[in-house]
């Protein structure tokens, strides 16, 4: 593993981040390749997401956007450049500059359809690429939020509540607000997200007759009030960089002997629209804005029940843009900018993006999951923080 100067070691210690940066270090492709296959590693010219993969097939140009590093490169997100020469990342991360490609901004071309790939792929040659964004911040654009004062939530493989920003806000320490389409991208992110129901569905729903085995369990669940009957989910499955930390892990919390299947997946989704309302009273402080406008798109946001409880939780009307593909439409909204279609991202929002019937929070179970969140939820991780990180001693993990 790279070795950081003493400098930086004990600055990252007296913040509390040698885990975390220990954490961003093995979780780094380049260190493994660099250790592991260093001959692999010695014939590499450029080291691409595959972002900059399909871009350098595409138009034969090594180039990426900056909407796309969302991963562990050298990478400066506030200028949107590569780091400078000073920073820490370059002692942590073993790789030089020589091997990254160069880098455009959201919205700007990225180069045109070669002769090769318009043979190997039909599309016509010489047209215009236009860089985007990673999927979270396209969603947030698909799903038309605009402003610090509105969030969307994604519930995809992972679920996050994201909020765009015209200047570069940390939503928490040595976390970045990501390069998006005009601005930035502030997200708090549950790494685990839809996955977790994916995860139940396999290990705990064997076949329950004709149906998809989610609409059958949200149907479960219509009776089922707030809360679950006592059971709550914090749902760190997979643990992450700065919130949680790299000792998390999930919990479920109140088990009695009427708790069944059926509980246990209500209390799955509660968790996760409980951690996700944590994170938008973090985006809040950060920004100093509060969010009066909620959004949600990914897989997740075709439950119904998944809409019901989020408007809930967050005792805000739930909006559904017309496709549930909001990063792909989030994307087509960034091409249509920057080839000159319309004269900037509001007005490309408004012609592109519609939405189903909002779902409105009940007085009576917002509620309830407010009491649960205050009273409850937000005690639990500074709670069982301390047994993780024992936990983890105890079977040589973090």
């Amino acid at each position: 593993m790279p070795a950081l100067s003493a400098r930086w070691r004990l600055l990252f210690a007296l913040a509390r981040q040698r885990a975390t940066i220990a954490y961003l270090q093995g979780q780094a492709k380049v260190n493994w390749l660099t250790f592991h296959e260093p001959q692999t590693w010695a014939r590499t010219h450029k080291v691409l997401f595959l972002s900059g993969f399909l871009t350098h097939r595409l138009t034969g140009e090594f180039l990426d956007s900056t909407g796309c590093q969302v991963g562990y490169l050298p990478f400066d997100y506030k200028r949107q450049a590569w780091a400078g020469d000073r920073d820490w990342q370059w002692q942590a991360l073993a790789i030089d500059r020589r091997r990254l490609p160069g880098l455009v901004r959201p919205g700007e071309r990225l180069g045109v359809i070669s002769g090769p790939a318009s043979d190997a792929t039909g599309i016509p040659r010489g047209i215009p690429l236009v860089a985007a964004a990673a999927d979270k911040a396209c969603e947030t654009l698909g799903a038309g939020c605009l402003s610090p004062g509105q969030a969307n939530i994604s519930y995809g493989t992972a679920a996050a509540i994201d909020v765009y920003s015209p200047r570069y806000i940390e939503p928490l320490p040595l976390f970045p607000a990501y390069p998006a389409p005009g601005g930035y991208n502030l997200e708090v992110q549950v790494f685990s997200g839809f996955a977790l129901v994916s995860w139940f569905i396999r290990e705990f729903a064997p076949p329950m007759g004709e149906g998809a085995p989610e609409g059958i369990l949200d149907a479960l669940i219509g009776d089922i009030p707030p809360g679950a009957q006592g059971l709550t989910v914090q749902p760190y499955w997979v643990p992450g960089l700065g919130r949680p930390g790299p000792e998390a892990r999930g919990a479920a919390v109140g088990f009695r002997h009427h708790h069944g299947r059926a509980h246990f997946y209500r209390a799955l989704l509660e968790g996760l629209a409980l951690d996700l309302r944590e994170g938008r009273e973090r985006i809040e402080r950060r920004t100093g804005q509060r969010i009066t406008r909620l959004c949600i798109s990914g897989g997740g946001a075709r439950s119904d029940r998944m809409a019901e409880i989020t408007a809930d939780v967050f005792n805000l009307p739930v909006e559904r843009a017309h496709t549930w593909e909001a990063a792909a439409l989030g994307a087509a909204v960034t091409a249509a900018v920057g080839n000159g279609y319309f004269p900037g991202y509001p007005a490309a929002v408004t012609a592109m993006v519609r939405y189903r019937e909002a779902v409105l929070p009940d007085a009576g179970r917002a509620a309830a999951y407010d009491g649960l969140y205050r009273r409850i939820y937000r005690r639990l991780y500074g709670r069982l923080a301390p047994l993780y990180r024992e936990i983890g001693r105890m079977n040589g993990m973090v």
